[in-house]
């Protein structure tokens, strides 16, 4: 678990820069798509508070759907993700 929090952590800082540079950016708070890029990194934010919960509460790594285990693979590139590719692939649909 211990990699899984330093990611998590990393994702967290990136995205916490990220939303840093578009406040600095200067653009006006009124632009599409700096509005639209401020809330996909807010929904990023919450998903990882998420996982960081379920760190604690032991369900990490754990698919919310099927309730197998998410391939550590997937968790080392998206370590927020709550689901295994293929329930993530369901409900996309």
């Amino acid at each position: 678990m211990h990699e899984a929090r330093q990611r998590l952590e990393h994702a967290r800082n990136s995205r916490t820069a990220q939303l840093r540079a578009l406040d600095e950016s200067g653009q006006s708070a009124d632009d599409h798509l700096m509005s639209v890029q401020a809330e996909a990194i807010q929904r990023v934010l919450l998903e990882i508070d998420a996982a960081f919960a379920r760190i604690e509460d032991g369900s990490y790594g754990t698919c919310l759907d099927c309730a197998k285990p998410v391939p550590e693979e997937r968790l080392e590139i998206l370590p927020y993700t709550r689901h295994c590719v293929t329930c993530q692939r369901r409900a996309a649909a």
